[in-house]
């Protein structure tokens, strides 16, 4: 069952937000997007919530500032549009796992009056108890060094590869994969309808239409649909 068609009467709206780094598909973020969807769908069926919609950044790194993510912007626009106040994570670290921009994101949630609740039950935006508030930083200090422990693991990775003439190859763009593809959006993008551009989301629902869809098999995220155009 998709996030975005439970129901049940009687269930306290919510929202999901969701994040994958750009190295979605090595250790700890291998086959992220299904994890965190899955663990958020279990906990919202649980503790008696109705996801109404899911936001996703898309190979978003978690040292990105929350502010410039379209993920999380859009989800800021549909909280103070019709008054969701309940945001559903899988944990902390999909905000960042850089402590400083996990209690960015965490803050601008909570001065617009927004519950963030974790997969496991624990309420990131519970201020009064300071013991919760250490333990919720604690946390982003360990996520914050896993984080930099991989990419120091990786990092040697290549440069071993490096030391032994090995060709070392970067994660390939969509313009690589599916030229095709990229080529259309840019197309759809360059070409108005009734005079007004399309926005990113139509354009991902155009090529849906068309058969070009994630590795997921869901419609393309609007920071993927940029980066085509951008290509």
């Amino acid at each position: 069952m998709g996030l975005n068609i439970m129901a049940s009467k009687g269930k306290t709206e919510a929202v999901a937000y969701l994040r994958t780094s750009s190295a979605a598909n090595v250790g700890a973020d291998k086959d992220s997007e299904k994890r965190q969807r899955q663990a958020v769908e279990a906990y919202a069926r649980s503790a008696g919530y109705r996801v109404v919609d899911t936001y996703y950044d898309e190979a978003v790194s978690g040292a990105d500032p929350i502010e410039t993510r379209p993920g999380f912007s859009a989800l800021l626009d549909r909280i103070e549009s019709n008054g969701v106040r309940v945001v559903l994570v899988e944990d902390a670290s999909r905000f960042a796992r850089q402590l400083s921009v996990q209690e960015a994101g965490i803050l601008a949630l909570n001065d617009r009056g927004v519950m963030v609740l974790t997969a496991s039950g624990d309420n990131l935006t519970e201020t009064d108890d300071p013991y919760k508030v250490a333990m919720r930083q604690m946390a982003g200090v360990f996520a914050q060094l896993e984080k930099a422990r991989l990419v120091h693991k990786l990092k040697a990775a290549r440069d071993r590869k490096r030391a032994t003439g090995e060709k070392v190859e970067g994660r390939k763009s969509h313009a690589e994969l599916n030229p095709d593809m990229v080529a259309l959006a840019k197309k759809l993008h360059r070409y108005p309808v009734n005079s007004k551009r399309r926005s990113l989301r139509e354009i991902a629902t155009e090529l849906a239409a068309q058969g070009f869809v994630g590795a997921n098999g869901q419609t393309y995220a609007a920071m993927s649909i940029k980066r085509m155009i951008e290509a």
